[in-house]
């Protein structure tokens, strides 16, 4: 047992690839806590596709990876509120909109553009690719995301619960979303040397989502999510050492197999839970006796 564990460490590339993965998996898990209360899922899939051209873009000009999928990851934000605000569109059309139109032209751009390195990666991730400036990177944006939403998560859990109130007791509104989306598009960053653009809103997803069915307290879910994102990490990058398979998606895979189970055996919100404290009512009450029976 001991050498299953400690063979993968036996190469650089393996920890790098860990590390990585846990990082980045327990920073997208505490924001998806938020994400998942606010209902910005599909938020979270529109930056996490729109960084491509970004990204691409950084590579031609050699800059920095992080620098241009920061930079489209805000343009995408401040195009989606300009289209909502200045149209008759709604939300979820202009995010489709411009999402898909971002991600398509970094796709075009992907085919256009000669280079002796597979930026094919972009789109899929390529954990076992991750050099040390890289983990470098993802630790240093992973910090700062982190630290920001920790300093100000009383603020972002008012905002998520009721804007109304949040702005009756001084704070602005409109500046904490635009603060917690400048920070969705640092996680999809950080999280894109991990599983790719295409799988990242995933990992921003589904840890809030099965921590929300299994607890009914925010201050739990900031615990819970975290720690089921890192234990899917661990166990993926493991799995796809032993069975030969894609690491990003195996990480991803591990994560929906956990929300499968807390959807059905969460005590109080899985279905099966729910199933069987219906089934304990009905018994109790054919078993209580009618008063005056």
């Amino acid at each position: 047992m001991i050498e299953l564990l400690t063979e993968p460490l036996a190469y650089d590339f393996m920890v790098r690839a860990l590390a990585t993965a846990v990082i980045a998996s327990v920073v997208c898990g505490v924001l998806s806590c938020w994400l998942v209360l606010i209902g910005w899922s599909l938020m979270g899939d529109a930056v996490s596709h729109a960084v491509l051209p970004g990204v691409v873009l950084a590579y031609l000009v050699g800059a920095p990876f992080a620098l241009g999928a920061v930079v489209f990851g805000f343009l995408a934000v401040g195009l989606i509120g300009l289209v909502r605000d200045t149209s008759r569109v709604k939300e979820d059309a202009a995010i489709g909109i411009v999402f898909t139109t971002l991600f398509a032209a970094g796709l075009v751009l992907i085919s256009v553009t000669p280079s002796h390195t597979d930026l094919n990666h972009i789109i899929f991730g390529n954990l076992l690719g991750v050099s040390s400036a890289d983990l470098l990177q993802v630790a240093v944006l992973a910090a700062l995301t982190l630290g920001v939403l920790l300093f100000k998560r009383r603020d972002f859990t008012l905002y998520a619960f009721d804007r109304t109130h949040a702005h009756a007791v001084g704070l602005n509104p409109r500046l904490l979303g635009a603060a917690l989306l400048g920070l969705l598009a640092l996680t999809a960053v950080v999280a894109l040397q991990a599983v790719g653009v295409i799988l990242v809103v995933a990992m921003l997803i589904i840890p809030g989502a099965a921590a929300y069915l299994l607890t009914d307290r925010f201050s739990a879910m900031l615990w819970i999510a975290p720690a089921i994102a890192a234990g899917c990490a661990v166990s993926g990058v493991y799995a796809s050492y032993y069975l030969d398979t894609a690491t990003g998606p195996m990480v991803v895979l591990a994560q929906g197999a956990v929300f499968t189970l807390a959807y059905l055996f969460s005590p109080r919100q899985g279905v099966l839970g729910r199933g069987l404290a219906a089934r304990r009512r009905v018994r109790a009450a054919r078993q209580t006796p009618m008063i005056g029976a």
